[in-house]
């Protein structure tokens, strides 16, 4: 096996292991729905074994930068739809991602002067860009236990309006700090009912996300993105190892299409293993039988290695993918590589967006 071997995931057969990490680059219209420009720019990457698009958040209470992607309104599926058939045209397989921010909504931003709302009222380190410049992230509101019934059916409703949009699966965002990471981590979650404390209640609300997430889809169509050593905004947990197993195991009696693991560095964060904080790889690919895809600043010689050796099935890519739209064909003829421009990664139109070169001829 290599980065060019297919490998079946889900229903779907992928025609290379190399996949494009979800990206956030707010090129989305005022109404955060996908434009021509957005279309242009993952029909450009189709050549990925695997697109993982954008995170879109599910709800108006899921309130990121101007321009970030969203998924709860007619504009916002319809938009989606010129995308998958783009990227169907052009022969991709592209999986959406699908969150909410949580605490981590801009305060200046939230609908009616409403608080972010979190497992806990404990706020993020940090500030955001707000709509008169940057501001501190707020102490977000605690989620009633009866609210979060409707916050999983948000995700089941943005689940189906992908699926109406004719994407091929839904990746659930359960990683880099936002909603369903700060349950699952004991720095953000410090409840006492049944969905904090142990680690079998802080995973609740994943599993329950999940579950309505497969009941659109079918588990097979289904995958989800971890980062057990995220911590760029004070989030945590005491338990990395106890809290990821038993996720894997849970998540393999799902019958997944597959575990999304971040274990390197993601936004330029580092995301490895602090001391003391063991790699957690083998770990979850010791008790997930499923696909696994890894993402974390690998490059082709890593990469291979890891497919090589069988310690996982595929790796994402994030900034490579940025600056190299024909990134699969680069690494099969071991060519070099476009630079990625940083300062255009999350502003801007066309440049540092579609306009990247591609190979000549």
């Amino acid at each position: 096996m290599d980065l060019f071997s297919p490998i079946k995931v889900g229903p779907h057969t992928l025609a290379n292991r190399v996949a494009m990490a979800p990206l956030a680059r707010a090129r989305c219209g005022d109404d955060r729905a996908p434009n021509d420009l957005v279309c242009e720019y993952y029909t450009q990457r189709s050549g990925a074994g695997l697109i993982v698009s954008e995170a879109s958040s599910v709800s108006p209470m899921s309130v990121s930068r101007p321009y970030a992607s969203a998924i709860y309104g007619d504009a916002h599926m319809q938009g989606w739809t010129r995308v998958a058939d783009a990227v169907h045209a052009a022969g991709g397989i592209m999986f959406q991602q699908i969150y909410h921010i949580g605490r981590k909504s801009d305060p200046s931003r939230m609908p009616g002067g409403a608080k972010p709302v979190a497992p806990s009222e404990v706020a993020a380190k940090g500030q955001v860009n707000g709509l008169n410049g940057p501001v501190d992230f707020a102490t977000p509101r605690a989620l009633e236990d009866s609210e979060i019934p409707g916050v999983i059916e948000e995700f089941r409703r943005g689940a189906a309006h992908f699926k109406a949009a004719g994407m091929d699966g839904v990746e659930i965002h359960g990683a880099n700090a936002f909603l369903v990471d700060q349950f699952l981590k004991d720095v953000t979650n410090r409840r006492t009912d049944g969905y904090g404390g142990s680690v079998e209640n802080r995973a609740r609300f994943l599993l329950e996300v999940v579950e309505a997430v497969a009941d659109v889809w079918g588990a097979d169509r289904v995958g989800i993105r971890l980062s057990p050593h995220s911590r760029g905004d004070g989030i945590g947990t005491s338990d990395s190892s106890a809290l990821y197993e038993f996720l894997a195991k849970e998540l393999d009696g799902m019958s997944l299409a597959y575990i999304h693991l971040v274990e390197g560095q993601a936004d330029g964060i580092p995301q490895s293993p602090a001391e003391g904080d063991a790699p957690l790889m083998g770990l979850i690919r010791e008790n997930f039988s499923g696909p696994l895809i890894v993402n974390g600043g690998y490059q082709r010689e890593t990469a291979t290695k890891l497919i090589e050796t069988g310690q996982t099935d595929m790796v994402a890519f994030g900034s490579l993918f940025i600056a190299n739209p024909d990134l699969v064909e680069r690494f099969r003829q071991n060519a070099e590589m476009n630079e990625p421009d940083r300062s255009s990664f999350h502003v801007g139109g066309a440049e540092g967006y579609t306009d990247y070169p591609f190979l000549a001829g």
